[in-house]
């Protein structure tokens, strides 16, 4: 059984870097919202940029997953999202307030080139750099629907 699984998902188990899992190979802290962010789609987030936060999570975690744990990056810094309201309102968008939704949320295709406790410096097609504050944002509700599935 570990054999098939092994050659399923593409890596030795023996080789799989510590703190990692081994369905996914994301580090730990953040194995659980990628799996659920992976199961659907969160409610009021358009299917498109659903998408490609799998695919900047997955990069995200791959490059930046460990150095991120060991700075204290919450699973809600990088996946969190704005609840939505008991009545939203027809122009409601989960992503539209840019303080609300985790970094992953925002990278839209666009890399990461440094991370620190505070900040992460995402860049610009054009060459510009961004910078995403994890810290000066207004407290929060509750995880989003995407990530309601599992315990921190």
């Amino acid at each position: 059984m570990a054999e098939a699984r092994q050659a399923a998902v593409g890596v030795s188990l023996s080789r799989l870097p510590k703190g990692r899992d081994a369905e996914t190979a994301v580090p730990l802290p953040y194995a659980p919202a990628t799996a659920a962010l992976r199961e659907r789609c969160p409610a009021l987030v358009e299917v498109g940029r659903w998408e490609q936060c799998i695919a900047d999570a997955e990069t995200f975690t791959a490059q930046w997953g460990e150095q991120a744990a060991a700075l204290g990056w919450t699973v809600r810094d990088l996946f969190g999202l704005h609840k939505v309201p008991a009545r939203p309102h027809p122009s409601y968008r989960r992503l539209s307030r840019y303080e609300q939704p985790g970094l992953v949320w925002l990278l839209e295709g666009r890399p990461v080139v440094a991370l620190t406790e505070s900040t992460a410096a995402i860049s610009s097609p054009s060459g510009t750099i961004a910078v995403y504050r994890k810290d000066n944002k207004p407290p929060v509700g509750p995880f989003g629907d995407s990530l309601d599935d599992f315990e921190l």
